[in-house]
């Protein structure tokens, strides 16, 4: 019985993905493994950091993957390190940084660089992660001449710790903000300061099923997954 199955009906696909594409992803699934017959098994974890569960840290420790999505400059480290298939990767959407606060609560003012600079000095708590964390901390808190002064207040909360109170705000992409119920999206931050990340997939080099790896990328990046995509804050036009 089993040599009469189609070779997709045994096919398995085994992803490592970050936050900013995951709502989408999340939603996609279902239909690609009902139309393939490929079985898809799923873990996290961030696109960059110093923690022990980023994708490349998963990696290096001997995690199997077939796929990884995440963004473009987490997944520049990972060809440097040699564990990406050369020409497997494909850019799936670009999306946004916003600013997220609880269901219900007065929303910041971020009109201005000056404005999103006296929310985020007033703020208690404020959620960063990932890439988005290390282009703020190195890029828009230093220019702004906050970093002494975000220091204290910085943690790595997501969007659902706003939702429970646990953080005052997050600064996120749009697509890691606008599916979480409990959180309302404020606004995208001064374009002066926005940083555009571009998400992609790629097949991890050594995987077991290259193909069936690149059939579930194709798919992502496919017309028919579109809506779903854009539903979450992202863009599928001006990819790299």
């Amino acid at each position: 019985m089993v040599l009469a199955l189609p070779a997709s009906a045994l096919a398995q696909v085994r992803v490592l993905i970050s936050g900013g594409f995951r709502a989408a992803y999340q939603e996609l699934l279902p239909q690609f493994e009902s139309t393939t017959g490929i079985t898809v098994t799923t873990a996290a974890g961030a696109s960059q950091g110093d923690g022990p569960n980023t994708i490349g840290a998963q990696l290096r420790r001997g995690v199997p993957a077939d796929v990884v999505i995440m963004s473009r400059e987490g997944l520049a480290e990972l060809f440097k390190d040699g564990r990406i298939a050369t020409g497997s990767d494909i850019d799936l959407a670009r999306v946004s940084l916003g600013v997220g606060v609880r269901a219900g609560t007065p929303r910041p003012n971020i009109g201005t660089v000056d404005a999103f600079k006296q929310t985020v000095l007033h703020a208690k708590s404020i959620g960063i992660q990932s890439t988005s964390a290390i282009y703020l901390k190195t890029m828009v808190f230093p220019r702004l001449g906050i970093v002494d002064a975000m220091a204290g207040k910085l943690s790595n909360a997501g969007a659902a710790n706003v939702a429970k109170g646990e953080a005052e705000m997050v600064i996120l992409p749009l697509s890691e903000i606008l599916p979480v119920p409990g959180v309302d999206l404020v606004g995208t931050i001064p374009p002066e300061i926005q940083f555009d990340q571009v998400f992609a997939a790629a097949v991890v080099k050594g995987a077991k099923d290259p193909d069936a790896a690149k059939r579930l990328i194709a798919f992502l990046a496919s017309e028919k997954a579109t809506p779903a995509v854009e539903k979450t804050g992202m863009k599928r036009t001006q990819l790299r």
